[in-house]
């Protein structure tokens, strides 16, 4: 009999070790940013078919990432003159964003278990904001019928996501988040180009001044409409919108003072508990968003053979992303750490359950195939990895007629980092010609396009 609940225990115990190094599968493989660096660098070069073809292959090898290759597929499209199809995938993934949120409680008790890439990949706050924003600028370039309704969306979503996030006992963690002002700022472009609708504009650019108060054209902007002025007679508008620089990274770090408290709890806990627990001496993985290197500071602008001015920055991409990663990152942290102390409570119940004798080899072995378990852990790197460091914009006031604008990187000493390109635009009396140009580097990538509305 003693005999028989022996073996019991030994097959008990090598199922718990079984199970764990069965659920290894489970946890996150090679990250997304890994998987998406022949893409970047190929688009970073100019390289649009390669770039869509490597997009295309990532998404292949990694079904759960569909959302994300949709969301570099669409600038890479848009950069391409493809602001249609960019248009269509964005909206496709903001209505599967909408989705995912309410299933959200779900998968994060599913990462409990395993790591949060095990998670459908639901957007940051940022990027969810700067889907509406990258809606509007592709409608823009296609005939702007729905500018304004994106633009709207922009405010209306940034203000769910803050009130969303009270808690029971009224704090916020996302108060702080900076509001984004070029949806404003697009709606006071077309609100201004009615000629009649200025105190919906002055609002508009009001509101930009108070959210993006280093914007330098936004003071003049609003004394403009404030005067109820569009442009002097024969004269039109062109507004540029220049993606600058390569936008933000999210990539894996390790949190080593937690990892060291957590090994001082295991320690306590294997010495005064009836079971050892596996010991942490893989550390608890997180991620960090963090910057780029950019050479680029800006778009200068020329007409004829006169410098006319630069592009001036009216959304800091990058500075967003960090701030609001800043803001999260005790709660980000707080799930790493509640997951792994779930892990170990599982194996010591396990171990309990099987009867396994503490000090064992069985133990052992159950322990090392927990160590196992948690050293696979990835951190949720996955993100929007194609976005620009910042969205920059410029007014130019032009007679009527045909003109020449020769558009050149700019670093930040304000020379000229890289080769001019140029575009002819058609202004119209007392109308907007709307310019897109991509730098994420110090030469143009795609094309630039032209649209008036």
């Amino acid at each position: 009999r003693d005999c028989d609940r022996s073996i019991k225990r030994f097959h008990r115990g090598w199922v718990v070790a079984a199970a764990c190094l069965i659920a290894l599968p489970w946890v996150g493989c090679q990250s997304y940013s890994a998987r998406m660096e022949l893409a970047r660098r190929q688009y970073y070069g100019g390289q649009i078919d390669a770039a869509l073809a490597e997009i295309e292959k990532a998404e292949r090898s990694y079904d759960s990432s569909k959302d994300v290759t949709n969301l570099d597929r669409s600038i890479v499209l848009l950069a391409n003159g493809q602001a249609e199809e960019s248009e269509r995938l964005l909206r496709e993934v903001r209505d599967h964003f909408e989705v995912l949120e309410e299933k959200r409680l779900v998968d994060q008790g599913i990462s409990l278990l395993t790591d949060d890439t095990r998670q459908p990949y639901a957007g940051e706050d940022y990027e969810k904001v700067l889907i509406r924003v990258f809606l509007a600028i592709a409608n823009l370039m296609r005939g702007g019928d729905d500018v304004e309704a994106y633009s709207l969306q922009v405010l209306d979503k940034q203000q769910q996501i803050i009130d969303a996030a009270v808690d029971d006992e009224g704090k916020n963690p996302k108060a702080s988040y900076q509001q984004v002002a070029l949806g404003a700022y697009l709606r006071g472009v077309l609100r201004e180009q009615t000629h009649t609708d200025y105190d919906d504009a002055a609002r508009a650019f009001e509101a930009v001044t108070i959210w993006q108060p280093d914007f330098a054209p936004g003071k003049s902007d609003l004394e403009r409409v404030t005067r109820g002025r569009h442009s002097q007679p024969g004269n039109g508008v062109v507004q540029l919108v220049a993606l600058v620089g390569r936008g933000p990274q999210k990539i894996e770090v390790a949190e080593v003072p937690t990892s060291q408290a957590m090994l001082i709890a295991d320690q306590v806990f294997s010495v005064f508990g009836n079971q050892t627990v596996p010991p942490t001496l893989a550390p608890i993985k997180v991620p960090k968003v963090i910057a780029r290197q950019n050479m680029i500071d800006g778009v200068g602008v020329r007409v004829a053979r006169n410098i006319v001015g630069r592009s001036q920055p009216i959304t800091h991409v990058t500075r967003m992303a960090i701030a609001q990663a800043e803001a999260m990152h005790d709660h980000t942290l707080g799930m790493a750490v509640a997951r792994r102390a779930i892990k170990k409570g599982m194996i010591y119940g396990a171990k309990e359950f099987a009867g396994v004798q503490k000090g064992s080899l069985i133990g052992l072995g159950v322990d090392l195939a927990g160590v196992a378990y948690e050293a696979a852990e990835r951190a949720y790197t996955r993100s929007w990895s194609l976005l620009p460091d910042s969205i920059q914009v410029m007014r130019l006031e032009l007679p009527v007629g045909e003109h020449s604008l020769g558009l050149a990187p700019i670093d930040h000493a304000g020379r000229r980092c890289g080769p001019e390109v140029q575009c002819k635009v058609t202004i119209t009396d007392g109308r907007n010609t709307y310019v897109l140009a991509n730098f994420p580097g110090e030469k143009l990538v795609g094309q630039v396009q032209v649209a008036t509305p």
